[in-house]
């Protein structure tokens, strides 16, 4: 999926992240109000941080003081001109609130297309189809994964490509691959290359990523094919490609995905991104296995070398333990060193 073919970047939006925004349940809008080129969110909805703005909840400098207000309907009023709704949380069971379906049907009935992150899809909902159709907008469900004529098994196609192929892994889920991603993309661009990058997962795509896929939905025999053509077509467009991964080699429940994409994208050189202070995974049941052994298996599972380390930690204590450059993204200059040691080994 590449939202960027239907929206004049950037969209003004109304990001919903209702009783969620600044936590991990709202990560895709997180995301969407700190980084996205595709959207420029004008107002977050959620009434339990209303009156606040998004720099405040996020505690991030770097970010718009974004308004934050308690509903749809005060978000239209200041704001009439919107093209998107964005919905940013994925609700547990993954079933829409009925609380939420009448400021839905206000956005669309103000001319708003729905960007959704949800497990389950409006788009192949007939009362949502309807209101669709009567409004004039379109239902994008961003984590609907390819129809089955458009599943592909890898080919090897990766490998005639003239571009450099840069994946960031990691040593667990949540520890930064994405934003990571994102910032080695936007310090490329800075620095005057020609960059593209590619998302797996549905926040990456809602950032505007230019081709993406929620790997996550994607029959496994197809997961590395359809990863290999995402690379494909970014890398006949751009000079240096960025590839956001997902999971952990080392992660039992989630090494599938994470191998797939590595096989799928093929790249040049690795990033792995890790916390330091982090001993249990986001799953509990496991224990993270740390720096060393997730560079090994990404080493001897492809013809990558992992290059440099994306930290949450102190980047020279982590450079001196681990004998890689390192770089917190959140600090001043952080993408831009992580690229410079990116570069150097391309």
């Amino acid at each position: 999926m590449n939202l960027r073919d239907h929206f004049d970047v950037p969209a003004q939006t109304i990001v919903l992240a209702e009783g969620k925004f600044g936590t991990t349940g709202a990560k895709t809008a997180n995301g969407v109000v700190a980084q996205s080129e595709l959207f420029d969110a004008c107002a977050v909805v959620d009434s339990t941080n209303a009156g606040r703005t998004a720099a405040d909840v996020l505690a991030r400098d770097d970010v718009d003081p974004v308004p934050i207000v308690s509903s749809v309907e005060e978000a239209l009023e200041n704001n009439p001109d919107v093209t998107a709704l964005v919905i940013g949380v994925a609700p547990a069971g993954g079933a829409l609130p009925e609380s939420w379906k009448p400021s839905i049907r206000q956005a669309m009935q103000n001319g708003c297309h729905i960007v959704s992150g949800m497990h389950t899809y409006l788009s192949e909902d007939a009362t949502w189809q309807s209101l669709a159709e009567e409004y004039d907008v379109t239902l994008f469900d961003v984590r609907k994964p390819p129809e089955e004529n458009d599943r592909t098994i890898a080919d090897g196609s990766v490998d005639d490509l003239d571009c450099d192929i840069v994946l960031t892994l990691g040593t667990d889920c949540s520890v930064g691959k994405r934003t990571t991603t994102f910032e080695l993309y936007k310090a490329a661009q800075d620095a005057g290359l020609d960059a593209g990058w590619v998302a797996t997962g549905q926040t990456g795509i809602m950032t505007g990523a230019h081709r993406g896929v929620a790997i996550d939905g994607v029959p496994a025999d197809f997961t590395s094919g359809i990863v290999e053509r995402m690379v494909v077509e970014v890398g006949r467009e751009h000079s240096l490609v960025f590839v956001e991964g997902q999971g952990a080699l080392t992660h039992r429940a989630y090494s599938g995905v994470t191998l797939a994409i590595l096989h799928g994208s093929w790249p040049d050189v690795a990033v792995l991104a890790d916390q330091p202070d982090r001993n249990r995974r986001t799953h509990p049941h496991f224990p993270v296995e740390g720096v060393e052994k997730e560079r090994a298996l990404v080493e001897s599972l492809s013809d990558a070398d992992v290059v440099a380390l994306s930290t949450w930690g102190e980047p020279d204590a982590e450079r001196d333990k681990h004998e890689l450059p390192a770089a917190n993204i959140y600090h001043e200059n952080g993408p831009q060193d992580l690229l410079t040691a990116v570069c150097k080994h391309l």
